[in-house]
């Protein structure tokens, strides 16, 4: 998937005020790699995947899928889609609607059968299969949702939030799914406010802000940098007491385990031999890791306390 300068503006059909909602946004996304779109609310993402789509027209840039430009029917033949907010027909069951959506993509009636039955069990649901869609929980919805995108063995995949209203162990049933995509050689493209999933699972990601990527590349090369130290974790009854060379390590006691903050690398081996002297012993260390989300309320240019930067990243 290559998009060259692509542009979106939207106008108020009565005020005729212009909002730029893209703006030159160019993109490369590898075969079968997992590619993650990120951003605050409004940065762009799902504009990005419709146009991508043929679902909104450019303003300006071009685009191509797969090497076929996008808008024509070519393009979206091999592709699959799960939208933000997923409507199906209600009234149909989970088991006709996916039959429906295989033969949408021209597979037979009995293969379409036989697949649906297949995604149904995989994701789940096959204790549903009777059951109105209008009965399904969000979850389940997304589940069907995500049965359709897949039924037709596409070789690009795209994932507005697939994780939006699932529980914990459907957004583990739903990594686990991306990845097998990913092993089969499928290239997925996917959107999502849940920033741990994303550092599960991404090859490359792209930081949208204002309609524009701010940031892209390996998940590794964004995450490397300023973040230095480690967290260190001992266990044993010699209350601690540390050094003066050692100020400015924060630690906290729970029981008979210590949990030391270290703020810079070259502490840490001197600290550690330090509390193996003092009979203390290692539980564990962890160098600290810049997190993906500190990235983005980077790019996004958030200054407000933590939790409100939280809820406008969320």
């Amino acid at each position: 998937m290559v998009s060259a300068g692509l542009r979106k503006v939207f106008r108020h059909p009565w005020t005729l005020k212009t909002r730029v909602a893209v703006e030159g946004l160019s993109l490369t996304v590898e075969r079968g790699e997992i590619f993650g779109l990120l951003g605050p609310n409004g940065a762009g993402k799902t504009t990005t995947l419709k146009m991508l789509l043929g679902l909104l027209k450019p303003t300006a840039g071009n685009a191509w899928l797969l090497g076929q430009p996008i808008g024509s029917p070519e393009s979206r033949r091999r592709v699959g889609y799960l939208p933000e907010n997923p409507y199906f027909y209600d009234r149909l069951t989970a088991r006709e609607f996916l039959i429906f959506s295989a033969q949408l993509a021209g597979i037979g009636r009995a293969d379409a059968a036989a697949r649906a039955e297949r995604w149904l069990e995989r994701l789940g649901l096959g204790a549903r299969t009777r059951t109105p869609l209008r009965k399904f929980s969000k979850g389940m919805v997304q589940r069907v949702g995500l049965a359709h995108a897949l039924i037709h063995d596409p070789e690009l995949v795209f994932l507005d939030e697939p994780m939006s209203g699932l529980d914990p162990l459907g957004r583990r049933e739903f990594r686990d799914l991306i990845l097998e995509c990913k092993d089969r050689g499928t290239t997925v493209v996917f959107s999502s406010h849940i920033l741990p999933d994303v550092e599960l699972i991404c090859d490359r990601v792209a930081v949208l802000a204002h309609g524009r990527v701010a940031r892209s590349g390996p998940l590794d090369d964004l995450l490397m940098g300023e973040e230095d130290g480690a967290e260190i974790v001992v266990q044993g009854s010699t209350p601690l007491l540390l050094p003066p060379r050692f100020a400015g390590v924060a630690h906290g006691v729970h029981g008979q385990r210590v949990r030391l903050e270290v703020p810079r690398a070259d502490l840490v081996d001197p600290l550690v031999a330090h509390l193996l002297s003092k009979e203390y012993r290692l539980i564990a260390v962890t160098p600290r890791r810049r997190s993906l989300e500190s990235v983005v309320l980077e790019v996004a240019g958030a200054d407000a306390p933590d939790g409100g930067s939280r809820r406008r990243a969320g």
